[in-house]
């Protein structure tokens, strides 16, 4: 896991100094397109990827393995080797342009295929300027959205082919080579390209906008689903469906079997539809049929042809009673795979819906909200936060913990329930890469509990005994193996608690958290979901150890034995105050976090545990902004003046010669810098905590035990009086 780790403190940094938006892509593996693409042109070579190799190993690992049977006689072939005349686009980018090769990725070509019917999302995807003709050098990028951040993905275009033909994906036309271009970059992105073999169509979907996925069973769609699909397709989301591979059957008037009705399976022996299989949802439209209102909708095979064969088929006698003109807007005799039918067949023939917002508010009929997207990246980690569902309730509390807050009820004035509408999506990170070690996706979901902070104490991480005795208010409607499990919920106003697990304990991986939140878009306040805190106590060292530890700690023991030495205090506070340009420090000395940790030490062991150093790290937050609140004149440091005032706000009373004595001991050129004011509230409290023997929150203590000096003083409800 070291790796991964490592990979994950490079993404948090990249993250803190705003890399990973889509105008900031992060190159993937560090390789510059520009930087590349310029070299190659200097020295007049077609760019080869060292990292991504036309070898065997890049096709696959099982099937596509190296020597297997389907990878014997491939050649690796640019474009310019193919064909006479190759292009990138031609003509822009349609569906036609992504055929389904030897793969078993029809969910990503259905996603792709989604992608060409916006032109502004394609091109954040696939960057304009790219061309086999202008400043050509073999190299091609594409930029993916991979949990929570964007990545440029570099290649070259040499691709599999056997006998003189594309393997996998390839356009209609068979001179375009944009999708097949794509097809490998996602590949690399996954590690092979057999690792893009079977998947959901969300997964593409998401990687191809940053959107939030949502999926609806066509068994039990809900009321107003048309229109739903509507403003999606509206406001450019992504749309796909599938069928089940269980076998279901019907009855139905069939032609091939002579008009006799008989009970068959529908797919490839009568309608032509393919059960398992992945279809882009491409279009809806209203007829007048037989004087009456006909809802049709439009569906696409990536295959590029194998269509539907009944009603509203594109040689089906429905279309004779159709105004032509009208008739001829919809493109009847498409050949390349795309089809109508009645939005009621749509219903009872596919099994599943998906669709990817692009703003979380594409399902909010009529509203003129706006969302805001909180991320969490978090861990599972065995032995200390993989505790697994309910089904394991001796370490379920241990998985990591998301408080939120929900302020205010949905403004629906023809909902009489008071609730508030929010939307909860856990994806687990990189799976498809583990596939060569016989690995993929966990299982994985969330529970959601009403917590109330002074009877549960959710400001510290919720122990086996909450969980015993409170049942869950709100779930995920299933434990699945996809990368994403997301559901759109309604509770009423209050404090809850997001516990995200796999399935099984012990189970290891990466995740992101995603809490979808609308806002009014004319006020600051929140109308349906206010995150007001992370609960990260019990992953609270992964969280450090992704933002702050530098690379000469990375295989410190506070990471394997879950708790902080004096030294490994230091190099956390040290890279944060550093992050604090407003603060001025000199850093914090071996002295001061020896005494931190002897303040917060309960078990004599020297270190800090987890619980320990939660505490620790809210109070120098809360100092913190002591600190900033009474710098007044934001000069980063303190006069004695301010310090006083600041000192006195923290919860210590002193007399005039203590609060000299303290400015004496602590200021530096007549300025106490942050580091020195965190030492002294940490020290006095030190002290008091040695001299309150009895519990009773009262201590005595002469000016000696503070600071040097010869006044007593008395500690009563935390303030310290002299």
């Amino acid at each position: 896991m070291s790796g991964g780790i490592s990979a994950s403190i490079a993404s948090g940094r990249l993250r803190a100094e705003g890399m990973g938006e889509h105008d900031r892509a992060i190159p993937f593996l560090n390789q510059d397109f520009e930087a590349l693409h310029l070299e190659c042109l200097e020295t007049g070579c077609l760019f080869e990827d060292p990292i991504f190799l036309a070898e065997p190993p890049s096709l696959g690992f099982k099937e596509l393995a190296p020597y297997s049977a389907k990878t014997r006689g491939v050649e690796w072939m640019r474009p310019t080797e193919l064909n006479d005349d190759p292009q990138f686009i031609l003509g822009g980018a349609t569906r036609t342009d992504i055929c389904q090769g030897a793969l078993g990725d029809c969910w990503l070509l259905a996603a792709i295929a989604s992608l060409t019917l916006n032109e502004r999302l394609l091109h954040r995807v696939v960057p304009h300027g790219q061309s086999f003709q202008n400043d050509y050098a073999g190299i091609f990028h594409f930029q993916f959205w991979q949990f929570g951040e964007w990545v440029d993905v570099v290649i070259d275009d040499r691709l599999p082919t056997k006998d003189g033909e594309l393997m996998f994906v390839h356009s209609a036309e068979g001179n375009e080579f944009w999708s097949a271009l794509l097809e490998k970059a996602y590949a690399k992105l996954n590690g092979s390209y057999e690792a893009l073999s079977g998947g959901s169509t969300t997964e593409g979907f998401e990687d191809f906008t940053g959107g939030v996925s949502e999926m609806y069973e066509l068994r039990k769609a809900p009321q107003g689903l048309y229109r739903i699909i509507g403003k999606a397709l509206d406001r450019g989301s992504l749309l796909g469906c599938s069928i089940d591979v269980s076998p279901l059957l019907v009855r139905f008037s069939c032609q091939k079997h002579q008009g006799v009705s008989k009970t068959c399976g529908w797919c490839e022996v009568c309608l032509h539809l393919v059960k398992g299989h992945a279809y882009s949802v491409t279009g809806l439209k209203q007829v007048d049929y037989r004087g009456q209102t006909e809802r049709l909708i439009r569906v696409r095979n990536p295959w590029g042809q194998v269509e539907w064969t009944g009603a509203w088929s594109d040689n089906s006698a429905e279309w004779d009673e159709i105004d032509p003109s009208e008739r001829e807007d919809l493109h009847l005799q498409m050949e390349d795979g795309e089809f109508w039918m009645s939005f009621q067949e749509f219903l009872r023939q596919f099994s599943r819906l998906e669709i990817c917002n692009l703003t979380a508010d594409a399902l909010s009929e009529d509203s003129l909200s706006h969302w805001n997207t909180i991320k969490f990246h978090g861990m599972w980690r065995r032995g200390s936060t993989a505790g697994g569902c309910r089904n394991h309730p001796s370490t379920f509390w241990i998985n990591p913990q998301y408080k939120i807050t929900l302020l205010e009820e949905d403004d629906d004035p023809e909902d009489d329930e008071v609730a508030c509408s929010f939307l909860v999506a856990l994806m687990q990170k990189d799976r498809r890469r583990y596939r060569k070690q016989g690995q993929d996706m966990h299982t994985i979901g969330f529970a959601i509990y009403e917590v109330r902070s002074e009877q549960d104490g959710t400001n510290v991480h919720l122990k086996k005994d909450f969980f015993l005795t409170h049942s869950s208010c709100a779930r995920s409607e299933t434990f699945i193996n996809l990368r994403e499990v997301s559901n759109r919920l309604r509770l009423p106003p209050g404090e809850y608690l997001i516990v995200p697990s796999t399935f099984e304990s012990g189970k290891e991986a990466d995740f992101v958290l995603r809490v979808f939140t609308e806002k009014q878009s004319e006020t600051e306040a929140y109308v349906g979901v206010c995150i007001v805190g992370l609960c990260k106590q019990f992953n609270v060292f992964f969280y450090f150890y992704n933002l702050f530890i530098c690379s000469h700690v990375t295989n410190s023991s506070a990471f394997q034995d879950m708790e902080i030495s004096v030294h490994e205090l230091r190099t956390i506070l040290n890279r944060v105050v550093t992050r604090h340009k407003d603060l001025q420090t000199d850093g914090f000395s071996m002295e001061s976090c020896r005494t931190m940790v002897n303040l917060m030490d309960k078990d004599g062991s020297a270190r800090l545990g987890l619980i320990e150093f939660q505490i620790l790290w809210n109070k120098i937050r809360k100092w913190l902004a002591v600190y900033r609140q009474f710098d007044l004149d934001k000069s980063g440091s303190m006069s004695s003046y301010e310090m006083r005032l600041a000192v006195e706000s923290a919860g210590f009373k002193l007399n005039n010669r203590l609060n000299q004595i303290l400015v004496a001991r602590y200021a530096e050129n007549e300025a106490i810098d942050f580091d020195n004011f965190i030492c002294c509230l940490v020290k006095t409290g030190r002290s008091f905590q040695q001299l309150d023997k009895e519990g009773k929150g009262i201590a005595e203590m002469n000016i000696t035990e503070v600071s040097p000096g010869y006044h007593s003083c008395t500690f009563k409800e935390g303030n310290l009086v002299c």
